[in-house]
């Protein structure tokens, strides 16, 4: 799984830095490990500009925008809250473009509606629409947050490919 993350961060950074592009992340399941994934790569300060952690709502209104009224409405784990703690991050740094991730890594904290492995994903550039994704991931806490920083990374990936085609 690691060599996928490093093949996928590889070409994320060529073209972040064909573009001056810098990324800003906001994590909440995966615990900082997008973060740690990007500053395992030697040059990641040349394109990596800050990583939020923000695991309690509180942080979340904080330090990203992400209202009460939309945590009151859909959670902490919703398309809604991620696409607004991204909106939230881009806002708070000097960066182009930018990922967020919400979920229930497990053990616990599982509803009938929003099952342990469920993550929500949104992805984002200054003046592009976002976009989101919701999955369901399977395994043990561990396995849940490797497959959600990989696809959180993937999503970032391919929407700087897409960006770099206009």
């Amino acid at each position: 799984m690691e060599n996928s993350i490093d093949f996928n961060l590889k070409d994320l950074a060529e073209n972040l830095i064909a573009r001056k592009w810098k990324i800003v992340v906001a994590e909440s399941c995966t615990g900082g490990g997008v973060a740690r994934a990007i500053t395992n790569l030697p040059g990641s300060s040349s394109w990596f500009d800050r990583g939020f952690v923000t695991y309690s709502n509180e942080s979340k209104i904080e330090m990203l925008n992400v209202t009460r009224k939309t945590l009151d409405t859909h959670g902490a784990v919703s398309i809604e809250t991620a696409t607004e703690m991204v909106e939230g991050a881009l806002q708070h740094s000097h960066a182009q473009v930018g990922l967020a991730v919400t979920g229930i890594a497990g053990p616990d904290g599982g509803t009938e509606d929003k099952p342990v492995g469920t993550v929500c994903f949104a992805w984002s550039a200054i003046n592009t629409p976002t976009l989101n994704a919701i999955s369901k991931f399977d395994g043990e806490r561990n396995e849940v947050r490797e497959q959600a920083i990989m696809m959180a990374i993937q999503g970032l990936s391919e929407l700087v490919e897409k960006l770099l085609k206009h």
